[in-house]
């Protein structure tokens, strides 16, 4: 399967709730590249590059979370880039 990467950009209840180490600790475990990052509004910027079912099952994950409450995501599609872990920016 060919990899893709998505700009998320994540909104509600995610900042100060474990989010992006949370994002972290999951795309380690299913082999995903990017990077997550607070932003000033209170929304979480994700890029996130893999096999689209994994990074369904990253998404999946990051929802289980009790204490994270996403309201809603804007997403897309951006190009490739050549990277090799997942960081906390």
């Amino acid at each position: 399967m060919e990899e893709i990467r998505k700009r998320i950009i994540f909104h509600g209840r995610v900042q100060g709730v474990g989010f992006r180490y949370t994002a972290k600790h999951l795309a380690n475990s299913l082999g995903i590249t990017g990077w997550v990052k607070n932003e000033w509004d209170g929304t979480v910027i994700m890029e996130v590059q893999g096999r689209e079912t994994l990074i369904n099952e990253l998404l999946k994950g990051i929802n289980r979370n009790l204490f994270i409450d996403i309201e809603w995501m804007d997403s897309e599609e951006i190009s490739v880039e050549i990277e090799s872990c997942f960081s906390v920016r």
